[in-house]
């Protein structure tokens, strides 16, 4: 639902740029998914009783691309299904060969200026997919644990030191307990060793800022192997980095005791021996988060692993000042402030992943361990001075090849006409999870290599939440195919309802936003096929005549002005709000049942303004709805060109001062048919009202007295709460806005009643 979204966001402004003459690039394709995509393909070696090992590399790789010729065109399909128009000839993917050649490129870049470098440091280890994952790959969730409290004694006998923990298993990988410096309970304690239970190894007591008193018994055991806090601990100390726990997340040799055991069998074993010898003091319930991998939600391993990684410090400077200039901004402002933030506080990033499907290191290693890094084998070799050579066998994390998506689709690092073109490019539209991940890294990138910017805006679109308030997923059930929506309603229906629902940072999905688009198409189609047969035969032109055909044309272009208004400030709700008044109450409803009798009548100039109105009409809806307004668009007399490159309406103000001209008869016919008082009109107000509004035979007039009385009321309550000084300055703005207009319409109302 979301790319959906994404899509139809992008689309509309897309169409409507290329009809006001741009030169438009909507760029399409997708990136290979490394960890996603291969555990796709090992599902199904699975079932066929083989694995990726048995295969060897080579061969593996032969079955993902079979894989992506079978199913990775699945997005590209529901794209078409939208009604995006993207250049799908311009396809890229991130494993072709020549996008290959950027993403090593840039690897080899950073390297040469010590912007990448190899260390042994605490990762995230997904014991599922038995690979190395970045902060910003792991989903965070509450869960109920038990804290268990354990003493641990004192090496010289004089006592013992408490510590909490939710892990036991790992408590035989504990290189120190540590305190808080001015933890007044410890402090003759620090310096001091205790006895670590089960390997009964002596560890240091130290003092550390970061230990916090609050919590457990504030004393905190350290496991540099397995903690973030503690390796940090442990490095600012000089304490050794044992690790317990392998990459299956299992047990591993060094405590031969426990080796090959689950963490929680091993886990009790250590209760157990702690028990028998009177150190277990007690246990309690603990809810704390914990991260999973957000592919596959298995708990997530802190292991110290040698792995590839990117000193940002250097690297983010000129991408948060392009953020603080505003060379870039992101919509709306709250995400702006996030995207300089995410940049300042964001850490080295790990980008080696232990997989086959992706884009392999371009590192080679001698006999001795010499690391040798270059952009092919030949070019290493040479490097190396003829010397044997063995591949770094680990990928690069997908999101590392994805950062140059704005300039390698364009053809960089060859100076192609494309890339002098199209960048710096101008748009770009995601999710707010993804501002870390891809926006802020394609902005780096862009600075880094190409000294500008990739874009100057990007628009965080909403996140379609279930209908009951969930996530959508389909693990959960609450998922909804977007194609699903399209085979039931139609796609300009679908692109209608997620434009109308784009309207703040999470909405519920609704149905009823879906099928309102349908009913908007049926609406125009209906009333284009009165025009089209009314007026065969005749050119579309503008010879107003009438009241009402003045009107519309005055309504037509204050949306045409207000909708662009909208859309320069990204405001795609607004947009489609002010396109199903124009289209469905102004042209359909007073207009076309106004000027009904003259082209039932065969007046020349009814039909040619009429056609001439729903001309532009279809030019203001087609980057919503372009299938049915290209449709329609296809059967007016004389089309010299298809709707998706027809001009977009130019200003035209020369019927202005009708835009309020039916503001009168409106009145009253919303007064009728709410109570059945009517309002004195006469001359066109009155032969307007009668075509529009269908009146009873035996009308009566109401109860006056009875409406002028409701509107006393609503009068008497708008006041008040425009009077109220909190009220208007804290109320949403277009909620005060409402009720200012709100009052003019009861205002109107009460003057047209005579009051």
């Amino acid at each position: 639902m979301g790319h959906a979204l994404q899509v139809s966001l992008g689309d509309l402004l897309m169409r409507m740029k290329r009809m006001q003459g741009f030169n438009v690039l909507f760029q399409t394709g997708y990136d290979h998914a490394g960890i996603s995509t291969q555990a796709a393909v090992e599902k199904q070696l699975e079932r066929e009783g083989t694995s990726r090992q048995e295969l060897g590399r080579d061969a593996f790789e032969s079955r993902v691309w079979e894989w992506l010729r079978e199913y990775g065109g699945k997005i590209m399909f529901q794209f078409r299904r939208l009604g995006a128009s993207m250049d799908y000839r311009r396809e890229r993917f991130t494993m072709d060969d020549a996008y290959v050649r950027a993403v090593l490129r840039f690897f080899v870049h950073l390297y040469r200026k010590q912007s990448i470098y190899r260390a042994n440091r605490i990762i995230n280890w997904c014991p599922f997919h038995e690979t190395s994952l970045s902060d910003l790959e792991l989903v965070h969730v509450d869960v109920d644990d038990t804290l268990f409290t354990i003493r641990y004694p004192l090496a010289d006998g004089s006592g013992s030191i408490a510590i909490a923990t939710v892990r036991p298993a790992t408590i035989p990988a504990d290189v120190a307990v540590a305190v808080h410096p001015e933890d007044e309970r410890y402090g003759d304690l620090v310096g001091k060793e205790a006895i670590v239970p089960f390997v009964e190894r002596p560890v240091p007591i130290i003092a550390d800022e970061r230990v916090q008193p609050d919590f457990g018994t504030g004393a905190l055991k350290i496991t540099p192997g397995h903690d973030p806090t503690d390796f940090e601990i442990g490095r600012d100390h000089g304490l050794p980095e044992p690790m317990v726990i392998g990459s299956d997340g299992r047990m591993n040799d060094s405590v031969t005791e426990l080796a090959g055991l689950t963490q929680e069998e091993a886990g009790e074993r250590v209760l157990e021996w702690c028990r028998e010898r009177g150190l277990f003091e007690g246990s309690e319930r603990y809810r704390h988060s914990i991260a999973l991998c957000e592919r596959c939600e298995s708990r997530i391993e802190p292991l110290i692993s040698l792995q590839w990684w990117c000193a940002m410090d250097e690297l983010k400077q000129p991408a948060i000042e392009a953020l603080r200039e505003r060379r870039v901004r992101f919509h709306p402002e709250s995400q702006h402030r996030f995207a300089i933030e995410s940049l300042e506080t964001a850490p080295d990033w790990c980008i080696s992943r232990q997989l086959w499907w992706g884009h392999q290191l371009p590192v080679w290693y001698d006999a001795d361990g010499e690391i040798y890094c270059a952009e092919t084998e030949e070019d290493a070799r040479e490097l190396a001075g003829g010397k044997e050579l063995t591949r770094d066998e680990d990928v690069l994390d997908t999101w590392f090849s994805s950062a140059l998506w704005p300039f390698a689709t364009l053809g960089w690092p060859e100076e192609s006409e494309d890339l002098k073109a199209f960048y710096p490019g101008d748009l770009q539209t995601t999710a707010r999870e993804i501002i870390r991940l891809w926006e802020n890294r394609m902005i780096f990138s862009g600075l880094e290599l190409l000294g500008d910017v990739p874009f100057t805006d990007v628009v965080i679109h909403s996140t379609v939440l279930a209908p009951d308030g969930r996530r959508m997923s389909k693990s959960l059930g609450t998922g909804i195919d977007p194609l699903d929506l399209i085979a039931e309603h139609g796609a300009d229906a679908t692109r209608y309802g997620l434009l109308k629902m784009s309207s703040t940072q999470d909405v519920r999905f609704n149905a009823g936003v879906i099928e309102e688009g349908r009913k908007l198409a049926n609406k125009l189609w209906n009333v284009s096929r009165l025009m089209l047969t009314s007026a065969d035969g005749i050119s579309p032109d503008v010879r107003p005549r009438d009241l009402e055909e003045r009107w519309i044309l005055a309504r037509l272009e204050a949306t045409r002005q207000a909708v662009e208004d909208s859309l320069a400030e990204f405001d795609f709700a607004q947009a489609a709000r002010l396109l199903y008044r124009l289209t469905f109450d102004d042209f359909c409803d007073w207009y076309a049942e106004a000027i009904k009798p003259r082209l039932r009548a065969g007046d020349d100039d009814a039909g040619a303004t009429a056609l001439a109105a729903l001309e532009r009409l279809l030019k203001l809806l087609h980057p919503i709805m372009p299938h049915v307004t290209e449709e329609i668009w296809s059967q007016l007399p004389g089309r010299a060109t298809r709707l998706i490159v027809a001009p977009w309406p130019e200003p035209e103000d020369r019927f202005a001062d009708a835009a309020d001209a039916l503001e009168r008869v409106q009145d009253a016919a919303a007064i009728f048919r709410r109570s059945g008082a009517r309002v004195a009109l006469d001359g066109d107000e009155a032969r307007i009202f009668d075509a529009v509004v269908r009146q009873p035979a035996a009308a009566t007039d109401g109860n006056l007295e009875a409406e002028l009385e409701r509107l006393r009321q609503e009068v008497a309550r708008a006041e008040g709460m425009l009077a109220n000084e909190r009220f208007v300055a804290n109320a949403p703005a277009e909620v005060v806005e409402a009720e200012r207009e709100k009052l003019a319409r009861y205002r109107r109302e009460l003057d047209a009643l005579g009051n």
